[in-house]
């Protein structure tokens, strides 16, 4: 019997504040095939980082979710602390946004990588896990010297290649690579998405990479799906959700990004007025209507569900 690496079904997310309940994931859906990759995208408090951490249940004690996440043919939410445990790293890994937070300070980043290796079991002695982890950190393109090196010690590039060698060390079938280039600068972000391109197609790895912008998506996804108000709004395809947008939030993520020797583009740079809206205090109808250049009456009380917008696509608007 085969099934998806990993399948979304009705996942809502609801935070327990103090100000009260706040929806930060909202009815998603979606299915990740083996080597397959999704690009996930939306403005932050969208709750794209919400669902990367509910992918491995990684959310916050009290939060309260509903909905269906199966992991190779497991039901997360049913499993046990040890079922957890054991899909943890070995099935599904994830690499956070700021490497220099995730890293332990006053460990060497070998024994870092060593250590979930230990954990699961994968190696039999300390010498094989050793030898795993230059090879590890040869495949990501760092020296082998710098397995003895602190977090501190390192570039913030090696720190993110440090966190993507550690998220590789148990050969997981998925990937979840939350913002992992924000920080970095533009010459170290495109090796880094090099690197996560060439670990796909060596690996059938299915991979999650979670970003605002949607450039650096149509280098590294086969499908992208935006998020608005804890909610997908539009999905498929990456370069024809990027380059012929059909939700008019989709669309405006798109203009944002100037257009490279296009004077008009460089002088007058797209965006969208106002920001997101609040999870706790969402607008009636749909939520993107506040901000909308192409709302109708009817937007401000219906909340559309995705319909089909084109082959293979869909899109959550009353306009399509």
């Amino acid at each position: 019997m085969s099934w998806p690496v990993l399948s979304v079904k009705d996942l809502t997310i609801t935070y327990n504040s103090s100000a009260g309940l706040v929806p930060a994931v909202r009815g998603v859906s979606f299915d990740l095939a083996v080597g397959e990759s999704l690009g996930l995208a939306g403005e932050s408090g969208c709750g794209k980082s919400t669902l990367a951490n509910s992918l491995l249940r990684l959310l916050p004690e009290g939060t309260v979710t509903s909905g269906e996440v199966t992991i190779d043919g497991q039901d997360l939410f049913a499993l046990s602390p040890g079922g957890l445990r054991a899909v943890r790293w070995t099935t599904g890994a994830i690499v956070f946004q700021g490497a220099l937070h995730a890293l332990n300070p006053v460990q060497t980043a070998g024994r870092q990588v060593r250590e979930p290796m230990h954990v699961h079991e994968t190696v039999a002695s300390d010498d094989e896990a050793r030898v795993r982890s230059r090879q590890l950190f040869e495949r990501v393109g760092l020296s082998a010297n710098l397995l003895e090196a602190y977090p501190h010690q390192l570039s913030g590039g090696q720190r993110q290649r440090v966190l993507i060698a550690m998220a590789l060390a148990c050969d997981p079938q998925l990937l979840i690579a939350d913002e992992p280039t924000t920080a970095l600068d533009l010459m170290v972000q495109a090796q880094v998405l090099a690197l996560i391109a060439e670990l796909r197609e060596e690996s059938s790895l299915s991979l999650i990479f979670i970003t605002h912008d949607l450039s650096v998506l149509t280098c590294v996804a086969d499908r992208l799906a935006i998020m608005y108000a804890g909610r997908i709004v539009e999905q498929g395809p990456s370069m024809d959700v990027f380059q012929n947008a059909t939700h008019p939030y989709t669309k405006a993520l798109a203009a944002a990004f100037p257009t490279i020797g296009d004077p008009a583009s460089r002088k007058a740079p797209s965006g969208l007025a106002g920001d997101p809206p609040t999870p706790g205090a969402l607008p009636s109808g749909c939520p993107f209507h506040p901000r909308c250049p192409l709302a109708e009456d009817r937007c401000r009380t219906i909340e559309p569900d995705l319909r089909s917008s084109g082959q293979g696509r869909e899109a959550a608007c009353v306009l399509i």
